[in-house]
């Protein structure tokens, strides 16, 4: 078989994918459309570029998202390790600088001899060849439909939303302070404190705000990862509280005591000129955002460099469709990674194309293909997204899918510990297995 395979997408599955593929010595032709051709969330004609947060999520083992990094790190992940280059101050979390971790990667796989990237639009998965569909939830609407047509299979959908960003000089620095909740960090967030009249009044003003129009004929499918922050509103006047507004472990240093509501803003970049809201994932339309969000105290002049965004997410259903290994039932030539397989996240697209591009290489090797199983991260994320299930919905790492103790432990942070240390230990003896 020709050592070449086509990848379609160079987001995080197919940046990654790409760069474990040619560092093997097989042929890559990477497409990607940007910038001929663009998407209602993408901003740059980068690869991998992080659409939403700049946060990969929790960073150490008693996180699932943790845990799963690690495990990607012993595989030799490269954006991982880009990601831990590019690192900006996130207390537990890893987020990193935007721009930088995209244009490293990028200047990456242009500098690969095995790589050669195609800047244009894909619209029928070719026929003649391995390919690696990892065209992310944005997937063109030429491809979709020949997507769609090849399964027999319509897609699977839900929204997905972005936060607005803003200037550090614009911040008044004197209504807000630095802290990290619970003191788990180096004070690396801007916290911007309301009182119980200041809150009420964001909250009124946010619950009646004009949202942007949705496809008439598409219901509203939200991700609960992802909801947008004046939906999570219109639960009532308190459930702010207990999500991206919440004050518990944030003693403010004017009181010395917790603020009734808190609103905590993450460096966006490595140069910390830019702090994203989060949680504040929002369809309001860019007016209100600005009307609504510069009630916050400490945001009144606020410069929004970025609104926020919402856009649909499309995702085939995996569980029917692929095998362990990644591939098609139907064709064990075409492959699936990244969120079009349902696997929710950007560690898990990450893990997807790993996973794959591992599998590929031992096809050509004339090895079976690697599948690791629900106690490592990598392995149950992989188990959900291919083991049938009737109502299939996208999901990223979590304790609740790793395969569980044999022995009770009450302690969460000793119970998720152990199941961590258990998961890298089967990973490692995988691995040497298979060298």
């Amino acid at each position: 078989m020709n050592r070449e395979v086509v990848v379609i997408g160079a987001g995080l599955a197919g940046a990654e994918a790409a760069y474990q593929l040619a560092k093997n010595g097989i042929k890559v032709k990477l497409y990607e459309m940007r910038p001929k051709v663009s998407t209602e969330a993408h901003k740059s004609d980068k690869f991998a570029e992080l659409v939403c947060s700049n946060s990969l999520g929790g960073d150490h083992l008693g996180n699932a998202s943790g845990l799963m990094k690690e495990e990607l790190r012993r595989m030799g992940s490269l954006l991982i390790e880009i990601a831990d280059q590019t690192k900006v101050p996130a207390g537990q979390a890893l987020a990193v600088d935007r721009e930088g971790f995209s244009q490293i990667i990028t200047d990456r796989l242009h500098s690969m001899e095995n790589i050669e990237i195609i800047n244009e639009e894909l619209k029928e998965i070719p026929k003649d060849t391995v390919v690696l569909v990892a065209s992310g939830p944005l997937t063109s609407e030429a491809l979709s439909k020949n997507i769609a047509e090849m399964l027999d299979q319509e897609y699977l959908y839900f929204y997905d939303a972005a936060a607005p960003i803003v200037t550090l000089e614009s911040i008044d620095k004197d209504k807000v302070y630095f802290q990290s909740r619970y003191g788990k960090g180096d004070g690396e967030y801007i916290n911007c404190p309301m009182t119980k009249e200041e809150y009420e009044a964001f909250y009124e003003a946010l619950i009646t705000a004009e949202r942007a129009p949705m496809k008439k004929f598409e219901e509203e499918k939200l991700f609960e990862g992802c909801m947008p922050v004046e939906r999570i509103a219109q639960r009532g006047i308190k459930t702010l509280l207990f999500g991206p507004l919440k004050p518990k472990g944030l003693t403010n240093p004017k009181t010395d005591r917790w603020d009734y509501a808190v609103v905590q803003l993450r460096q966006d970049d490595k140069d910390g000129k830019l702090y994203n809201l989060v949680g504040f994932q929002t369809n309001l339309k860019w007016g209100e955002q600005k009307r609504v969000f510069s009630m916050i105290p400490g945001l009144e002049n606020a410069e929004f460099i970025r609104y926020g965004v919402m856009h649909r997410n499309t995702f085939i259903d995996s569980t029917k469709l692929l095998t362990p290994a990644l591939n098609l039932k139907s064709n064990d030539n075409i492959y699936f990674a990244g969120q079009i397989t349902g696997g929710e996240g950007y560690v898990c697209a990450i893990a997807t194309g790993l996973m794959a591009a591992t599998n590929i290489i031992r096809k050509f090797d004339g090895k079976e293909p690697i599948v690791l199983d629900d106690r490592s991260s990598i392995g149950a994320i992989i188990k959900y997204i291919t083991e049938e299930k009737k109502n299939f919905q996208p999901m990223g790492p979590n304790f609740g899918i790793i395969k569980s103790l044999d022995e009770r432990i009450r302690d969460k942070k000793e119970k998720y510990n152990k199941i961590s240390k258990i998961a890298l230990d089967y990973l490692e003896e995988k691995l040497n297995q298979e060298k």
